[in-house]
């Protein structure tokens, strides 16, 4: 019976010792996000392009693991104003998705759904998209208005590769993406 009591409060003890310890190195492994780890990379509204391995350090952190396809990503901040991601160039399939701060999907499109198959989103938070409403500017007519209810965010533009022969198609057209605010 003693040693029964003892083992549990063993038991007891080690899985108190294990949840105070996850506890205090939260806040280390909290900072070590793929937000933080583009900051280190890059400014707001800079395209990063994303490396097919994992390997390197935490500031070299984020990735893509699909060997069929390319990717580069970019932060922006709302607070500042609208954000317009453009890219040129035909490829065979791109896809664009909006991520807040955390990581969250908050909108996802392909080529198949936008105009003439051509990456030009504008990406809003509802009162700017109102004021968009009100009044389209000419130059923003062909681009996709993307709502997004987030302050700080991520757009994550993916490109298809087939094969060889369309890399350097592929490299032009995530070369030529920018991410700027309007």
């Amino acid at each position: 019976m003693l040693d029964t009591l003892r083992v549990l409060l063993l038991g007891v003890f080690g899985a108190a010792m294990v949840h105070i310890s996850i506890l205090f190195l939260l806040p280390v492994y909290s900072e070590r996000d793929v937000w933080a780890a583009l900051a280190a990379r890059a400014d707001l509204y800079t395209a990063v392009p994303l490396r097919h391995s994992a390997g390197g350090t935490d500031a070299e952190r984020p990735f893509i693991d699909n060997p069929l396809f390319e990717a580069s990503v970019c932060r922006f901040d709302l607070s500042t104003g609208m954000t317009r991601i453009v890219a040129s160039g035909r490829v065979p399939f791109w896809s664009i998705s909006v991520y807040d701060r955390d990581g969250l999907n908050v909108f996802s499109l392909n080529d198949r759904s936008a105009q003439q198959r051509v990456l030009d989103v504008l990406v809003a938070d509802p009162p700017q998209m109102l004021e968009l409403r009100n009044g389209l500017p000419e130059t923003l007519a062909q681009s996709v208005l993307v709502q997004a209810d987030v302050t700080e965010g991520m757009a994550l533009v993916r490109v298809f590769v087939p094969d060889e022969s369309w890399r350097g198609a592929v490299s032009a057209f995530l070369d030529s993406m920018s991410c700027t605010p309007v």
